[in-house]
């Protein structure tokens, strides 16, 4: 796989821990899902790291003083992929309780391994796309086609390449350079980039189909 300047791999040892308990086969859904999330808020916490802040006063109990804070005057839209990622959704209004949640609905044709569209929550007017940031969420990034055609209902509306940040748990490479080829500039956050996809198209090692186990299906 290529090396990519806008691919961040976060590592520390809670997010080894939350991937060690995810890709275990024995761990029950509730076991899956508190994993899935404390890895998520960690992902989404670097992922906001491009948010443009804005110098304001605030008045403390002691005193008066200059501090900075996100500026309010861009749009935030966190957009989960269905159904995998609605993980996110949870975390990312904690974190941002003014972002606007749109729905992406795709699902993988099993033989063709293409996304198949069965709902759009995207389609708003956009003004002033250049003050437009957008989280798109999907557990795993495998074939990276979903993905590729997510960033594109964005970039389609004039939102620029570098406001669009797409968050996954766990990639396969050909996913990542999927993603890469087509829009260099996105950023993409993963918690692991694994060996490859099997025939199924499947991520190897991964941890099977992520909407199964996490909502017990």
């Amino acid at each position: 796989m290529e090396t990519h300047n806008n691919l961040k791999i976060i590592t520390n040892p809670i997010v080894n821990q939350s991937l060690c308990t995810m890709r275990d086969k024995n761990t029950d859904t509730q076991g899956v899902r508190l994993a899935a999330r404390k890895l998520t808020r960690i992902l989404l916490y670097e992922a906001t790291k491009n948010l443009p802040q804005k110098e304001i006063e605030v008045e403390t109990p002691l005193t008066k003083f200059r501090t900075k804070t996100i500026n309010p005057d861009i749009t935030i839209i966190i957009s989960p992929i269905l159904r995998a990622g609605l993980i996110f959704t949870d975390e990312a209004v904690d974190i941002l309780p003014q972002a606007t949640i749109r729905h992406i609905g795709m699902y993988r044709d099993e033989k063709t391994l293409k996304p198949v569209w069965y709902y759009n929550k995207v389609p708003m007017p956009v003004d002033k796309p250049e003050n437009y940031y957008v989280y798109i969420t999907d557990p795993m990034l495998a074939t990276g086609n979903s993905l590729k055609e997510a960033i594109r209902l964005y970039v389609d509306k004039g939102i620029p390449e570098t406001n669009i940040c797409c968050v996954c748990m766990i990639a396969a490479p050909v996913g990542v350079e999927t993603v890469f080829n087509e829009f260099p500039a996105i950023t993409l956050i993963v918690a692991s980039v694994d060996s490859h996809l099997n025939e199924r198209g499947y991520i190897v090692p991964g941890m099977g189909d992520a909407g199964d186990r996490i909502f017990n299906t």
